[in-house]
């Protein structure tokens, strides 16, 4: 029996390794958003200092589990048998739970569902107790289970939503109002006040979170800033204050670029001496579990687990492991930059592609929002609105179509203050030994600081509201599942170990591979080639060849989904047309995103040059046209296959193949002509129009005479009618398009070649 546990220690060992992987690809979100989103140091540059703060804070950690060993259950009240099977249930529930959400792009709380899987496993565990012992009810759970940590918990997720966005989006307006978004030009001592309380709140979260269990830091020390908190805030307040002013001063340097990389130094090393136990704690205790129970030559099933009440420091080597494998995540893991990704778009104050869409909740949400603000703004004196207006105008940047990845989400002064509320309000929460999730605060800061900087305007707020709902309800789902998981498979666990433990690993590592393919085939897709490219020019000869590209690419991927819908319909073939109305809603979805940047097109027109906006617009509708015609043959022909209706006749079928055939042909030589930037084949193409034309209207009038004479199926004869028309329309957008096309390269190209012959 002994081989099944060092077969499971094993087991722990690896998942502990995968749950690093999974964990610190959430949490980097917690120290990354504010200097990714600001831009305020290079990429690389910031994965140092990150790696730097991860590689300490990993080493500084006091290796002392307790949330693992006895935080949520009492350990004397089980056997090692029955604690082993918690620990494993627990870490197999937490590394799929967690990379779940890593998929999904959404940051949660590592300690949150640590925390509730251990309350699940081990409730399953005693109700298991309890229901094999006649001597006890349901009520003697209490004495298997810490009821207050739980409690704890749960308030700490409520208090740190509301507390942390309220405190953030105060911070931000007092600071906007005192820095402006021109900060840059204010005088020096403003940034120098500014650099003053800010450094000084992130040292003090330094020494207070992130060295408070080093062994290099006395305790006295500690205890002493404690005591004294005011007096050692004040006195290094005023010395941050005089030393910033030196650096701006002597070494011309970006305070608040400085404040930045000092910030993200302590979130990171604070990530990682703190949430270090919600990955290996549990292997650990599960290990120091095994040592005593092998001591004890006792069997599994009568070795009371009491052991675990000690404290017993973790070995350094564990340590410097683990800090080398989340250093080398937050380096490799692609995960983590979509993790990143989602709280950076949240809080961008441009605009961006929303991500959610809006719900019944925000949008109520937003319009109380607005009468509120409303309100309020009416009690204020005019000269008061009039300040506010001024210092948060926001300056003019030239070039407004810019693609927005290239562009800094906020500025320095939203992102110093994410850094610097964040390490404050868990400074305060860690000192009174209060249960706060670091992502629930730094993700809140960061919404709090976005609304307040007025990043939520009318145009994004409905959506920005209802992605920050999205990630609340992920964090509640976060334990809801958490318990229920891992009750699930500790009941499992304990119903055969032998046989459940390399089920269930087995299981694991089949949901890992494939969120694992999913995600790199969705990194695939998003760069793909044929993806479309908002036009970035601002004369009528660049907007003729950009649109180019994006023409080339849409009539390649039309005639791929026309191609599919029909071969879907002549084989029956349900997979295909499901996968062909996924394609044509992706190419919808690209197409409404030029749209949406029309706007942004048209203020960065050249003075000479406005009438290309009259060219592109034409074009991105004749594109939406295509599109929806497209969208219409996939979704009737799924439609018909999926209800199972009558099979196509061998005739309409050989008609459609022949169809397809010289649409095929009409998409090759206008992707040709696009794509090799060949305009003059353009007319080639329009030569064959009419007989296109003539092609279709055959086939309308066969099936016509069919419908008369022998056709019985109702269905048949309306999807067959439904292609054939839309058809039509497909060929009507994309002959509209080479039209505006030719006229418009021909009026373009003609002036150059009369100056070229005149000038022969």
């Amino acid at each position: 029996m002994e081989n099944i546990y060092i077969y499971m220690l094993i087991a722990l060992a690896v998942l502990a390794v995968a749950d690093l992987v999974v964990g610190v690809s959430n949490d980097a979100v917690n120290f990354l958003n504010s200097a990714i989103g600001s831009k305020a140091v290079s990429f690389k540059t910031l994965m140092i200092v990150a790696s730097l703060g991860v590689a300490l804070g990993a080493l500084s950690s006091s290796g002392m589990m307790e949330v693992a060993r006895k935080g949520i259950f009492n350990p004397s009240e089980f056997m090692f048998n029955e604690i082993m099977i918690i620990f494993m249930a627990v870490m197999l529930t937490d590394i799929l739970l967690l990379d779940f959400f890593n998929t999904l792009g959404l940051p949660t709380s590592t300690t949150v569902s640590i925390v509730f899987e251990l309350l699940g496993a081990s409730v399953a565990m005693a109700l298991i107790k309890i229901s094999a012992d006649d001597s006890q009810t349901l009520v003697d759970i209490v004495n298997y289970i810490n009821n207050e940590k739980a409690i704890e918990i749960i308030l700490g997720i409520l208090l740190s939503v509301v507390i942390a966005f309220s405190i953030g989006a105060l911070v931000q307006f007092l600071s906007r109002i005192f820095l402006s978004f021109k900060f840059n030009e204010k005088p020096s001592w403003y940034g120098a006040t500014f650099s003053g309380l800010a450094i000084t709140s992130i040292m003090y979260f330094i020494l207070i979170k992130g060295l408070k269990s080093a062994a290099f830091m006395s305790p006295d020390f500690l205890h002493a800033i404690q005591d004294n908190t005011t007096a050692f805030l004040a006195v290094n307040f005023a010395i941050w204050t005089l030393l910033s002013m030196v650096v701006i001063k002597v070494f011309k340097t970006n305070i608040y670029t400085l404040i930045i990389i000092i910030g993200t130094f302590a979130l990171a090393m604070a990530f990682a001496g703190n949430d270090l136990v919600n990955f290996i704690g549990v292997p650990i205790a599960a290990y120091n579990s095994f040592e005593a129970w092998s001591a004890s030559g006792m069997a599994p099933s009568e070795f009371s687990m009491g052991i675990l009440a000690q404290k017993v420091p973790t070995q350094p080597y564990l340590l410097l492991v683990a800090g080398l494998v989340m250093v080398l995540t937050l380096w490799f893991s692609s995960k983590a930059k979509a993790v990143v990704k989602t709280s950076v778009d949240l809080s961008r104050q441009d605009d961006v592609k929303e991500r959610f869409e809006p719900n019944f909740l925000s949008r109520n949400v937003v319009r109380l929002s607005m009468g509120l603000s409303l309100v309020f703004n009416n009690l204020l004196p005019n000269s008061a609105k009039q300040f506010i207006e001024k210092q948060f105008k926001k300056p003019v940047i030239n070039g407004l179509s810019k693609n927005t990845d290239d562009l800094p989400a906020f500025d320095l002064v939203r992102a110093a203050v994410n850094l610097m509320v964040a390490s404050v309000l868990i400074s305060i929460a860690t000192s009174m030994k209060l249960p706060l999730s670091t992502t629930y605060v730094t993700f809140m800061v960061a919404m709090g600081t976005s609304l307040a900087d007025r990043a939520w305007g009318s145009e994004s707020a409905v959506y920005r509201v209802a992605g920050v709902f999205n990630v609340i309800g992920g964090w509640f789902f976060t334990a809801i599942s958490a318990f229920i998981a891992a009750a699930v498979t500790a009941y499992l666990l304990n119903w055969n170990v032998k046989v459940m433990v390399p089920v269930l690993l087995f299981f694991a590592i089949i949901l890992l591979v494939r969120n694992y393919i999913s995600h790199r085939n969705k990194s695939r897709e998003s760069k793909a080639e044929d993806r479309l490219e908002r036009t970035e020019s601002s004369s009528v000869q660049g907007v003729i060849h950009e649109s180019a590209n994006n023409i080339s690419n849409v009539v390649k991927r039309g005639n791929k989904i026309y191609t599919n819908a029909i071969d879907g319909l002549a084989r029956q073939d349900l997979i295909t047309l499901k996968k062909n109305k996924k394609q044509v809603a992706k190419l919808t979805d690209e197409i409404e995103d030029l749209r949406d940047n029309i706007f942004y097109f048209i203020k960065n027109l050249d003075e000479k040059s406005v009438s290309a906006s009259n060219f592109y617009i034409n074009i991105l509708d004749y594109l939406t046209d295509m599109a929806q015609s497209l969208e219409y043959i996939s979704k009737a022909s799924h439609k018909h296959v999926n209800n199972n209706h009558k099979k196509l006749k061998f005739s309409q079928i050989k008609e459609l193949k022949d169809l397809d055939k010289t649409m095929d042909k009409l998409f090759s030589d206008t992707q040709h002509a696009f794509s090799s930037y060949s305009f003059e084949k353009i007319e080639e193409v329009l030569r064959h129009k009419s007989t296109i034309y003539e092609h279709v209207t055959r086939k309308i009038q066969l099936q016509v005479e069919r419908t008369r004479s022998e056709e019985s199926s109702p269905k048949n004869t309306t999807l067959f009618f439904s292609v054939l028309l839309e058809t039509k329309d497909l060929l009507d957008a994309t002959f509209d398009l080479l039209e505006e096309y030719d006229l418009a390269h021909d009026a373009s190209v003609k002036p150059f070649k009369i100056t070229s012959d005149s000038e022969e």
